[in-house]
């Protein structure tokens, strides 16, 4: 079979390249997800997908290392509006460490001005002899035309490398600046506005103070100061929510209606949720929480880690970059033997796994993307499935342009359905070759005018090509008067020995019924030779890039063509070889003997069509031994 041109190497190369070069940028697009900077603007998906992950992992068991006081609407209401005397300030903090035995007090206020002596110089002295922690707050506003700078920086610890760099303060009355810690507070929300990180240490004017609940756990956790980056932000670990942590009202620690024993030996921390001290944030787990609830998430993150109770490390990167990198090199070599909605199914797949992956390694992890697999993917959708698509259909294209002609609907509807990517590639397989020609076609034709020459050779070629097709085979190319079929490529096909051995018994029942019309019109009768032989061969493309052909080569279609050429000698039209007869399952054949063929070594035994099976037109499965005696096989 010969089609007039073949696909050119340099495009096959062509669309190699092509999908290597989508392969990259797919498995591109996670790698620049983990490594560049955050996008400016204010949708993350990576921290959206993050927060679903939180929401979804956040329990609400009670926190016990941890007391939250807080001067809500009711204390307010009780005991005064804000700002209290600083007396009271200093009450509230000596009952939480004398009756309630606080391990340690973080104040999360800011007082930058002096106001009642007695009560500035007692909060001052439980600051720098107790375990009371007082707050500054940095400004970290890169755009503010005057800095901030209000009341006197404390706190400040030596050999701290990095630290986030903050524009401005407002820190505390001069004797409470004094204190032995001081804990910095100031927020940095990502670009959508919630607040995820906080800054571990802040450096201003080259000296560094420490977060707020860092300063706590460091004075107050009992194991020292802890070993932690210095550098950047921290992530909050929002495993908690506001529920779970004890939160009690100012007012009931001022009045000792709340039993001691609620408090004994926790951390606590005090501030303000009401909505009069505007101290309220965005959240992975609400819009709207008060700032208060994210320094004691954060000191329960802190007093994880020292416990080593903190999620392991993993290499969430390299297992995102890993994951892009596997999913795209199945992707690319799955596609060409997918159909569009297979691939599209793959990908799905692929991210509901690495969904999967990507919830049990954010707490790992905090600083990889989840999202760069589904970059990944949804690059691969967007561009390698269309793109698949448009090559299954130039493929199918170029299959229905070269096949349609030689190979029956069916086998092409199969060769476009199968998983084979180039199923027009020389195998070695096992086929049965028909090959069948006019025998005296000069004698036929010169008497002919070359209109009726050209008629009588078109309808022999008919009467043998239609059983061809019909009966699934694959036309190799005419011969003249004449052509040469197989079956069993280019897809394998089980009875391939049965369907050419039926073909021929169409070709001989048509060539008969042409040769009556042909007699009746005054011409001599056609008789049609035809040899049969199965057996390995290679079959495929065996052309060049100026004329592809697809054939089929081997001993078995040489036997074939020595085959129709000796039936002149015999008073049989299809001669058939031991090869067939050794697969054919439906069919009775009787034995013409040996015959040395021209350049075979040994002789060949010859058989044809039972003679009960030509007359009658019936099909039944006898015995099949080779070389039995002349006659009937049995």
């Amino acid at each position: 079979m010969s089609f007039s041109s073949a696909t050119p190497v340099p495009a096959r190369a062509g669309r190699a390249r092509l999908r290597w070069l989508i392969a990259a940028a797919a498995v591109l697009l996670t790698v620049a997800a983990q490594w560049l900077p955050l996008p400016t603007g204010a949708f993350l998906p990576g921290e959206w997908m993050r927060d679903a992950f939180i929401r979804m992992r956040v329990v609400m068991a009670p926190e016990p290392r941890v007391l939250v006081v807080d001067i809500d609407e009711a204390s307010l209401n009780k005991v005064g509006p804000w700002p209290w005397p600083r007396a009271r300030v200093a009450d509230l903090v000596e009952i939480l460490l004398t009756t309630y035995h606080a391990r340690g007090v973080a104040l999360d206020i800011l007082l930058p001005e002096a106001a009642d002596a007695e009560g500035d110089t007692r909060l001052a002295l439980l600051a720098r002899h107790g375990p009371v922690v007082p707050a500054q707050a940095f400004d970290f506003s890169r755009t503010r035309a005057l800095p901030v700078r209000v009341g006197t920086l404390g706190g400040a610890e030596a050999g701290i490398a990095g630290g986030v760099h903050a524009t401005g303060y407002i820190g505390n009355y001069p004797t409470l600046a004094g204190a032995a810690r001081v804990g910095a507070i100031g927020f940095i929300p990502d670009p959508d506005g919630a607040l995820r990180r906080l800054p571990l240490y802040t450096e201003y004017e080259g000296r560094h103070y420490p977060a707020l609940a860092l300063a706590l756990v460091d004075c107050c956790a009992g194991k020292g100061p802890m070993a932690l980056p210095t550098t950047g932000m921290m992530r909050v670990d929002f495993a908690r929510d506001w529920n779970a942590y004890t939160v009690v009202s100012a007012a009931d620690i001022l009045d000792g209606t709340l039993d001691p024993a609620g408090a004994s030996g926790r951390l606590v921390i005090v501030g303000s949720s009401s909505l009069g001290m505007a101290d309220r944030v965005s959240t992975p787990l609400a819009a709207n929480r008060p700032g208060l609830g994210v320094h004691a998430t954060m000191l329960s993150t802190l007093l994880d880690i020292q416990a080593g109770r903190a999620p392991g490390p993993w290499p969430g990167k390299l297992l995102a970059c890993a994951f892009a990198l596997l999913s795209t090199a199945v992707a690319t070599f799955a596609f060409p033997r997918l159909a569009a909605a297979a691939g599209v199914g793959l990908l799905a797949a692929s991210t509901v796994l690495w969904l999967a992956i990507a919830y049990a390694a954010s707490p790992h992890d905090p600083d990889f993307s989840p999202t760069g697999p589904l970059a990944t993917n949804l690059f691969l959708l967007a561009v390698a499935v269309p793109y698949q698509w448009q090559q299954t259909q130039r493929r199918s294209r170029h299959l229905l342009s070269t096949l349609r002609q030689y190979v029956a609907p069916a086998v092409v509807e199969q060769l476009l359905l199968s998983e084979t990517e180039d199923p027009l590639k020389p195998r070695q397989l096992d086929v049965t070759t028909l090959i069948a020609d006019m025998e005296g076609y000069t004698s036929q034709v010169e008497a002919l005018p070359i209109e009726a020459a050209a008629r009588l050779t078109r309808d022999f070629l008919d009467c043998l090509t239609g059983p061809v097709i019909e009966k699934m085979g694959t036309l190799d190319k005419y011969t003249g008067d004449g052509l040469v079929a197989f079956w069993g490529a280019p897809l394998p096909i089980a009875d391939h020995a049965d369907l050419a051995l039926d073909a021929a018994r169409e070709i001989e029942r048509r060539v008969a019924a042409l040769s009556s019309r042909h007699e009746a019109a005054g011409f001599k009768p056609l008789r049609v030779r035809i040899g049969i032989d199965s057996g390995p061969a290679m079959a495929g493309d065996f052309g060049t890039s100026f004329r592809s052909i697809y054939t089929a080569v081997g001993d078995s279609v040489n036997t074939a063509s020595r085959l129709e050429q000796v039936a002149r000698e015999f008073p049989h039209d299809v001669i058939i070889g031991a090869g067939t007869v050794e697969r054919a399952l439906r069919h009775a054949f009787i034995l013409l003997g040996e015959r040395r063929l021209r350049g075979k070594e040994h002789p060949t035994i010859l058989y044809t069509f039972a003679p009960s099976m030509k007359q009658e037109g019936s099909t039944h499965v006898p015995p099949r031994p080779v070389g039995g005696p002349v006659g009937s096989i049995q």
